[in-house]
């Protein structure tokens, strides 16, 4: 799921997964991530443990996996921005507004299914109970 956002920070983290909550009501989530400093950051951390109320583990609303430093390909977020880059860049030529091209960049990660190698490393999300 897309949200755009002015920056990568902490603000911004907390309110993407309040979104992903609204957008998954009564569901756990799982949450692949990199390493990024305000993934980890104090506020994001407080926030967490907000949401898990000092619950086990097996019960947290939001449990976050993070993949290993320096490791891009365990990472299919890498696979995602590959291929919408390579998308943009066949009609960035055409585009003469860096707008337009925002919105193609967003338009075609909304509209493609992404199926790669990548992904069949962390199984079937399915069976998570």
């Amino acid at each position: 799921m897309l949200k755009a956002y002015d920056a990568g920070n902490s603000d911004s983290t907390i309110d993407y997964l309040r979104y992903l909550l609204t957008q998954s009501p009564n569901q756990r989530l799982l949450i692949f991530w990199d390493g990024a400093m305000y993934h980890r950051s104090k506020q994001v951390r407080g926030f967490l443990d907000e949401i898990n109320q000092g619950l086990p583990t097996n019960q947290w609303q939001i449990y976050c996996v993070r993949f290993a430093p320096n490791c891009p390909e365990q990472n299919p977020i890498e696979d995602i921005w590959l291929q919408a880059k390579t998308w943009v860049r066949r009609f960035c030529a055409l585009i003469p507004k860096f707008s337009h091209l925002k919105w193609m960049f967003e338009w075609f990660i909304r509209h493609t299914t992404f199926d790669f190698p990548t992904l069949g490393m962390y199984g079937v999300f399915s069976k998570i109970k």
